[in-house]
């Protein structure tokens, strides 16, 4: 997964607006208590990342 996919998701999930801000200030303590803008920045996968937003937001499978 890259980037672009990764926001676009968030984007999807949350709305552009919301998405965001949930990134820069929700802290997921499945990326070691960091927010998904802290955990991307320091180089954790995309992937990952989304594995976390997905389980923490509760998304359907089908958006895995």
């Amino acid at each position: 997964m890259r980037h672009t996919e990764f926001w676009s998701r968030l984007d999807h999930a949350l709305g552009r607006a919301r998405s965001r801000t949930w990134a820069e200030l929700f802290v997921l303590t499945e990326l070691d208590n960091r927010t998904t803008v802290e955990a991307l920045d320091a180089g954790v996968a995309p992937k990952e990342v989304w594995a976390a937003v997905w389980h923490v937001l509760d998304l359907p499978a089908t958006e895995r």
